[in-house]
């Protein structure tokens, strides 16, 4: 049988990678942010996730998952699935 679903409301953490805020992403995902390299004028970030290593990008949302996991997300894609409330 086809059913229809919506997705629970879910509050998540979220901080946005720029590239110049390394010291922000390894306190905000402790382990999972690892690999951060200066590369001169910005920095690169891979982070931990349930899927395996993911680089961010810059302008990507970095989330919180609601079992603490952590997962970059395209800018585009996070204004779509979430609004900002703090």
């Amino acid at each position: 049988m086809i059913q229809k679903a919506q997705k629970k409301p879910a509050i998540v953490e979220v901080c946005r990678w720029t590239g110049h805020n390394p010291e922000e992403m390894m306190t905000f995902c402790g382990k999972a942010a690892h690999d951060i390299y200066d590369m001169g004028s910005y920095y690169s970030l891979n982070i931990n996730t349930l899927e395996g290593n993911m680089k961010a990008e810059i302008g990507d949302y970095i989330i919180k998952g609601v079992h603490g996991e952590f997962y970059p997300c395209k800018e585009d894609i996070f204004h779509e699935t979430y609004d900002i409330i703090e």
